[in-house]
């Protein structure tokens, strides 16, 4: 079988993630992690996309990770995403482990994305 090393071009790609937290370039993140084009960001998490709404132009799509599971969002989650897709900016909620994956896959083929992604 052929491998191929993935050139994430200066983007960062979730390395881990579980216990509370996640790891992104060596760097160990505990709580809620924002990841936009520049790298991480500071972010207080769910409902607040602020730091997602202020980058909007910069992805396509973001991808939302909820937790261990699919659950119920925050109130106030559905005015945010409606503000971000007012932009132009698709939203795709899934549970946090999920939306790792699907980030670090596009990440690799080059797409223009960001997460959102609560720990489990």
């Amino acid at each position: 079988m052929r491998t191929f090393e993935v050139s994430f071009d200066g983007r960062v790609p979730v390395d881990s993630y579980g216990e509370g937290g996640f790891r992104v370039q060596g760097a160990v993140h505990t709580g809620p992690l924002a990841l936009v084009p520049e790298g991480v960001v500071a972010w207080a998490g769910l409902p607040d996309l602020t730091p997602f709404l202020e980058r909007a132009g910069a992805f396509d799509v973001l991808f939302v990770g909820t937790g261990a599971a699919l659950g119920p969002l925050p109130e106030g989650f559905a005015a945010a995403r409606r503000a971000l897709e007012a932009t132009g900016a698709g939203v795709e909620i899934m549970a946090t482990p999920s939306a790792c994956r699907t980030y670090n896959v596009l990440l690799g083929e080059g797409r223009r994305v960001a997460a959102a992604l609560m720990p489990i």
